[in-house]
C-alpha cells in the first residue's frame, strides 16, 4: 500500500527500529554521506542481529542524486537474498533524503520502502542543535561513532 507521496509511507526511528528487530527480512539503508557516517555516527542495529546497509543518496558536496544508488540498493538486497518485496527503511538525518530514496526505489519497482520521517538527528532545537528533539539518537535507539 503506498502513501500519497508514491512510497509506502513514514514511520518514526522507533516505528522501524521495532520493525527491524521483528522482520528478519527488513532492512535499514543509511542514505546519509560518509562524513555523516564516519563523524555524527551510524545507528547500531548489532542488538538484533543486523547491520545498517550505507549508500549514499547524494555525495558532498551535493551534486544530485547519486546515479548508482538504485543498483547498489539492489546488489546489497540480493547479497541478503532479499528480493523487491522486502521491507526497507530509509534513513537521512531529518528525513528529506531518505523521503527522496523511498519515493526513488518504490518507481524502480520496490514495493515496501518506508521513510524514517524524523531522522538520525531531527530537526533543530531552540539552540541550533539536532539530535535533542526527535530521530534516531534522540530516542535513545543504539547507535556508534567513531
Amino acid at each position: 500500500m503506498r502513501s500519497e507521496g508514491g512510497y509506502a509511507g513514514n514511520v518514526t526511528s522507533q516505528e522501524a527500529f521495532t520493525e527491524l528487530s521483528g522482520d528478519e527480512t527488513s532492512v535499514l539503508v543509511d542514505v546519509r554521506t560518509q562524513a555523516e557516517w564516519a563523524f555524527v555516527g551510524l545507528p547500531d542495529l548489532r542488538p538484533i542481529g543486523k547491520e545498517p546497509m550505507l549508500v549514499e543518496w547524494q555525495s558532498f558536496p551535493p551534486s544530485g542524486p547519486n546515479p548508482e544508488f538504485g543498483a547498489a540498493v539492489s546488489d546489497l538486497l540480493a547479497k541478503k537474498g532479499l528480493d523487491r518485496s522486502a521491507p526497507i527503511y530509509f534513513l537521512c538525518r531529518s528525513g528529506a533524503r531518505s523521503q527522496a530514496a523511498a519515493i526513488a526505489l518504490t518507481q524502480a519497482g520496490y514495493t515496501n520502502c518506508f521513510n524514517i520521517s524524523d531522522g538520525f538527528e531531527g530537526p533543530l532545537d531552540a539552540d541550533g542543535h539536532r539530535g535533542t528533539r526527535s530521530g534516531w539518537k534522540a530516542a535513545g535507539l543504539p547507535w556508534t561513532q567513531s
